[in-house]
């Protein structure tokens, strides 16, 4: 990515607190969306992404920069954690904050909810790679050469993977629509 991450990342890694702080406002809400979508709660993201920096901190040392972006590494510790956090515990996404008066507001909300817990459901029945193509494609608004390089694949690679997803995707929700 660009000179200016390569420093910070540099300089983290030299125990810099300020350059980490600069990553982790760079990075933070990204993060957070990416594990927000995989597990379906909000304190569970909270709590993931704190663990995702914490782990990122702790291990900076360790990090060596390559050509894909800074990002990267802090995703794929996310991922892990995710997928530890599966293995650990079953997580059911709840919906927060119901205590509206208003009840066509509320049922909107509920609605909202729904469909994005189906679609969230959906998108988790998919391969692991088409999962991350689709996550950062649509929801984190990477483009198609940025997603190659965070998940170090070619553009190709990450083209055919979003076509499977969306088709396997289509296949899926109409295959739920059905009565």
């Amino acid at each position: 990515m660009s000179d200016d991450e390569r420093s910070l990342a540099e300089r983290a890694i030299a125990r810099d607190s300020a350059a980490f702080a600069l990553l982790y406002d760079r990075y933070v809400d990204k993060i957070y969306r990416y594990i927000l979508y995989k597990v379906g709660s909000s304190t569970e993201a909270e709590d993931l992404t704190a663990q995702v920096f914490l782990k990122a901190w702790e291990n900076i040392g360790s990090y060596h920069w390559t050509e894909r972006p800074f990002a990267a590494w802090l995703y794929r510790i996310a991922h892990n954690l995710v997928v530890d956090h599966f293995r650990t515990r079953h997580v059911a996404a709840p919906i927060d904050d119901l205590s509206l008066e208003d009840d066509a507001a509320l049922e909107d909300i509920v609605q909202q909810q729904l469909t994005n817990e189906m679609l969230r459901k959906t998108i988790a029945r998919l391969t692991d790679d088409q999962q991350q193509v689709i996550i950062l494609r649509f929801l984190e608004g990477y483009s198609t050469p940025e997603v190659a390089r965070l998940i170090d694949k070619d553009e190709g690679a990450v083209r055919a993977l979003q076509h499977r997803a969306l088709d396997a995707l289509q296949r899926m929700l109409r295959k739920e629509a059905k009565p």
